[in-house]
């Protein structure tokens, strides 16, 4: 089992940067795919990034290269979401999500995601 317990969200205006946290506990976290979703009201929940097990590979959702930024600690067991230049369609429930390195499918694929937080929310004014 892993717990993620995500952190760091809140209103802000847009042009703005937020950083998000997940901390894992459980299971060794290096051995897992850690992934950010987003789902905004009435909409469906949405890749946003994800970082391989060691954090030598990063993927971005083509709405929001450029200005998120993905890293992780292994010795601290957190991922974190760098996000710049927020727009109002940033908007959203922030999830952080795990799955073991062996696990198949892409990584934008949330299905294939087995562990996931409880999500923070952000929220961005014009």
């Amino acid at each position: 089992q892993v717990q993620l317990v995500e952190s760091g969200g809140g209103l802000v205006q847009a042009g703005a940067s937020v950083r998000l946290s997940c901390v894992a506990s459980g299971r060794t976290s290096s051995r897992y795919v850690m992934g950010w979703f987003r789902q905004a009201p009435g909409k469906e929940r949405e890749f946003v990034a994800a970082i391989s097990a060691s954090g030598a590979s990063t993927n971005y959702a083509d709405s929001v290269k450029g200005r998120f930024t993905m890293s992780r600690d292994n010795a601290k067991n957190t991922v974190t979401l760098q996000m710049n230049s927020l727009k109002v369609e940033d908007t959203a429930h922030y999830y952080c999500a795990a799955k073991h390195m062996l696990t198949g499918g892409t990584d934008s694929d949330a299905l294939t995601y087995a562990y996931w937080g409880q999500g923070t929310q952000v929220t961005i004014s014009s």
